[in-house]
């Protein structure tokens, strides 16, 4: 007798992005395929396991070396019936700083689809406000590769990616109150995501009530702190008011982050390769914070997390991090 497909254990909210194709909607929580130290195999077991459980978007990138095996996982859940069409998934990939010039852009997503084994995708995004000479795609970008970018041919040849049928939304990642302002005074198709680090430790109240009165959708990445990679912290899941928090609703430290954000209105990419902690994050969505603990929420000292990895140099187009993100710390 043939294995019976396992139906999902959690239905995943959704919010409407609002310059999609088609009024695409995506789920508020997402599966991110960064890994460090990466495994092909460990990861196509971990999407396989996550669509079992219920998850339906997966967050991908040139940069992260995933989407060639992200696309064979997904392509084998297909063929074992755990999704009856493509149309179930929500696929989001990047494009990265090396392919951030206006002709490179469409052969980029062409190439990220070929990897991924789709015709299309749900979401495509800019990954970082930076430009670099072409070539080969690595991280950190060497300073004397990095570049300022042309926002306004970029963008323009994002907006041609939707229009060509070749993502149903495109957005933003990094993208700064001042940076996102630029795309949003010249865009033709408004930007659907902006993706950047929040957490609450880092809640970005001011780029969030932007996004928000541009229709913009924020989705966090980092919402956990990235515990245990090369650019990560255990600040987050180390945090005392958390911890506090959590042991006062039997809940997990991660679970009070993913709530948090949900309660903000933000969407999230969230990455475990575990089964039961893969459950454990989409367990936020039948309780609620007391004002008490929005209090204790919100005297958190704030911090960005980011700054101790060295994506940009002295001796780049910007001094620092901090001027990347227009000083907006």
């Amino acid at each position: 007798m043939a294995d019976v497909p396992e139906a999902p254990v959690f239905n995943i909210p959704e919010v409407k992005l609002s310059s999609s194709s088609g009024h695409r909607n995506m789920p508020v929580i997402g599966m991110g395929t960064m890994a460090d130290p990466f495994d092909e195999t460990a990861l196509k077991e971990a999407v396989l396991e996550a669509i079992r459980v219920g998850y339906r978007h997966f967050d991908t990138a040139s940069l992260y070396r995933s989407e060639k095996p992200l696309g064979e996982a997904l392509a084998e859940a297909l063929k074992l019936g755990l999704i009856a069409s493509r149309e179930e998934l929500f696929i989001t990939s990047k494009l990265w700083c090396t392919d951030a010039h206006a002709d490179l852009v469409v052969p980029a997503l062409k190439n990220s689809l070929r990897m991924l084994q789709l015709e299309y995708l749900d979401l495509y995004l800019i990954h970082w406000p930076l430009s670099a000479k072409p070539g080969k795609i690595g991280f950190p970008v060497p300073k004397e590769e990095q570049l300022a970018m042309n926002f306004k041919s970029v963008w323009a040849a994002m907006e041609e990616c939707q229009r060509f049928g070749l993502t149903k939304s495109i957005g933003l990642s990094n993208f700064s109150c001042k940076k996102l302002g630029n795309i949003l005074s010249f865009a033709t198709i408004p930007p659907s995501v902006n993706q950047v680090e929040i957490s609450p430790l880092w809640q970005q109240q001011r780029l969030r009530e932007l996004c928000k009165a541009k229709d913009v959708i924020v989705t966090a990445y980092s919402p956990l702190g990235a515990k245990g990679t090369r650019w990560g912290t255990d600040e987050v899941m180390e945090n005392e008011t958390l911890k506090e928090i959590a042991k006062a609703h039997e809940k997990t430290v991660a679970q009070i982050c993913l709530r948090w954000a949900f309660e903000q209105g933000v969407t999230f990419v969230v990455k475990s390769f575990n089964k039961e902690r893969m459950k454990e994050n989409l367990q936020i969505f039948d309780w609620a914070f007391s004002k008490d603990d929005y209090k204790k929420l919100n005297e958190i000292r704030q911090h960005r997390l980011m700054p101790k990895l060295e994506m940009v140099s002295p001796h780049g187009p910007f001094k620092s991090l901090e001027e990347l993100w227009d000083g907006e710390i």
